[in-house]
């Protein structure tokens, strides 16, 4: 077995573990959350705070899916699955994120219908306590549950700590309204439900776009596109990096391919050697495991080739859409010309490569010119 799959199978085991016992910790307390608010809503006839448990019991169960997901995710490669199974965590996200949306539409319901058909509560001093007590212990249950989300790189965890923070708004809006009703007779408790009802939905549906995006496959994060860059860059023999391209095959499951623009004077050993050491190095700092490592040669000791290119650049780049060119190379001799060049998403690539061909074309009509089109998937510089 390589050293890359040991030390990323060590990571995983870890990362799984402390999101299982993290979600085990949240089962648990919603869990007694739950009976709790039960208790108190039914003795004091009050709609919101038997919601409020509903929803303590939602979370219990996207806490279950939380699990469940982890341990599919976590199942070693097969036939079939030769890149693991760790996208099944967007899965068990989506799932997460539905049934807060879920909670949130029917709690709308039934307030609206507290609004129509009003029932008055009936609080005393020990369930405003346990109200107390139950905001108290959301918001320090939302707060670890998030930061462990963020430690490991769970969407899961993450949108369960974002509903238990919501959660604690709910509960301090049901209090509220409870100490209202008790000093002055005003029953709020339905508007504040359906007030609660909205700021649930609508965090169920940005949980639910944000872990789509990364189902679609979302752009790379900058961070770590412009760190493994740099380090490529590092090394005095690469002349440039492009077309970075990373595959996320789950949360800190991340493959990549890169263009190195080497010296046109270097040798097949000498890439090879080149390479091996970059793809150790960028995973040791990263993570993430080279997979694929192109190269583009450009000219050495050549003035009319560097006339060429700075003259082609200049031409290419003064179009906006026109983000960036590299992979230049030309054979004086032969009169070839090739580059490459990032096209913004603002221009299709038919219509921008007739222009550039155009261009370049009329000034260089002596040589064969290829372009390549490249999307502009990685931030670039």
């Amino acid at each position: 077995m390589s050293r890359h799959n040991t030390d990323s199978e060590t990571m995983i085991m870890n990362r799984d573990q402390v999101i299982i016992r993290t979600s085990v910790i949240g089962i648990l307390a919603n869990v007694f959350l739950a009976a709790f608010k039960a208790a108190v809503g039914i003795a004091s006839h009050s709609i919101a705070v038997i919601l409020d448990a509903v929803n303590n019991l939602s979370d219990a169960l996207s806490s279950i899916i939380t699990i469940v997901g982890t341990k599919l995710a976590g199942k070693q490669p097969d036939k079939k699955h030769p890149f693991g199974h760790g996208r099944v965590e967007y899965l068990s996200a989506m799932i997460v994120s539905g049934i807060v949306l879920y909670a949130g539409l029917t709690s709308a319901v039934e307030s609206v219908k507290k609004i129509i058909h009003p029932e008055k509560p009936d609080y005393s001093i020990l369930s405003l306590v346990i109200i107390a007590v139950a905001v108290a212990v959301k918001i320090i249950l939302g707060r670890y549950v998030r930061a462990k989300g963020e430690q490991v790189n769970s969407g899961s965890l993450v949108a369960s700590g974002s509903d238990a923070m919501f959660d604690a708004i709910l509960s301090a809006s049901v209090l509220a309204s409870a100490i209202i009703f008790m000093v002055t007779g005003i029953s709020l408790e339905a508007l504040v439900g359906v007030f609660i009802s909205v700021i649930i939905i609508k965090s169920g549906i940005e949980m639910m776009m944000e872990t789509l995006n990364e189902i679609l496959g979302a752009r790379a994060d900058k961070e770590t596109t412009d760190q493994i860059k740099q380090l490529l860059t590092e090394d005095p023999e690469v002349h440039g990096a492009y077309d970075l391209i990373l595959h996320n095959y789950g949360p800190d499951k991340n493959l990549a391919s890169v263009h190195l623009e080497l010296p046109d004077t270097m040798t097949v050993r000498e890439v090879d050697r080149l390479s091996r050491k970059l793809e150790k190095r960028v995973y040791k700092e990263t993570g993430v495991i080279l997979t694929g490592v192109g190269v583009y040669s450009y000219n050495t000791g050549n003035d009319e080739a560097a006339v060429i290119q700075n003259h082609i650049q200049e031409i290419v780049l003064a179009h906006d859409w026109a983000v960036q060119m590299h992979g230049f190379y030309v054979d004086v001799e032969t009169k070839e010309l090739t580059f490459d060049v990032v096209l913004s998403f603002e221009i299709s690539q038919q219509e921008a490569l007739a222009v550039l061909y155009e261009e370049t074309r009329r000034a260089y009509p002596e040589y064969k010119i290829m372009i390549a089109p490249d999307v502009d998937i990685s931030v670039t510089e």
